[in-house]
């Protein structure tokens, strides 16, 4: 299907995929910033403050996910297929899960996360999550398909970097970190912060089989 057969098909009742996706991917994006500051936050108070705001979000998004899935059900006409359209709210709601499982987690275990594990894993979902929100935005109309695919490309680079980072993280842990319940406790986070950045290359995946099908 070209563009304008494909543009042909939206109407008011299913632009509304498009502005819950973007209200979704804003908030993962703002997710991603905020786990970036909780991570350079020393005071456990502090941070404590903003992993309440992330847990918002994080609501708010299923909220916003709800809704795709009742506008799925509602409409007949959707602007891409059907499947895509629920994984794609699949992915981003990973995402916002597990960006908020690594915010709890950091004062759940009451870890110091000054440490250049944690803080390159947040560089790099902050960096995704705004890749993440550019892309999405993009679908709206896929006028520029090649700030689409630059942006997809950096997700799924990110996704590599954050294999090695883990790697080199855990080496470092295992050789430097005494205590065994430290070792155990910023292990565990390190692995949910890696799967962030995962969950970003699964919602990439599925933003790239839409514009290969409809661009």
């Amino acid at each position: 299907m070209g563009l304008n057969s494909f543009l042909k098909i939206f109407t008011p009742s299913n632009r509304v995929f498009f502005e819950l996706f973007e209200k979704v991917a804003d908030n993962v994006a703002t997710m991603g910033q905020k786990l970036k500051d909780i991570v350079a936050e020393p005071d456990f108070d502090k941070r404590a403050a903003i992993i309440a705001e992330v847990e918002d979000l994080e609501h708010a998004n299923d909220d916003l996910t709800h809704k795709i899935f009742t506008e799925l059900g509602r409409n007949f006409i959707t602007p891409f297929d059907r499947e895509d359209i629920h994984y794609l709210a699949t992915s981003l709601d990973d995402i916002a899960d597990y960006i908020y499982a690594s915010s709890k987690k950091i004062n759940f275990y009451r870890v110091n996360p000054n440490d250049s594990g944690m803080r390159k894993f947040a560089d790099m979902i902050e960096q995704g999550t705004v890749h993440v929100r550019k892309a999405v935005g993009g679908l709206r109309d896929m006028k520029n398909l090649r700030q689409i695919t630059e942006s997809l490309v950096k997700i799924n680079s990110l996704e590599n970097q954050a294999d090695d980072v883990f790697d080199m993280s855990i080496e470092r842990l295992f050789a430097t970190e005494p205590d065994a319940k430290e070792v155990i406790k910023k292990r565990e986070i390190y692995q949910v912060m890696e799967i962030v950045t995962d969950k970003c290359e699964d919602a990439s995946n599925v933003i790239e089989s839409i514009i290969i099908k409809y661009a």
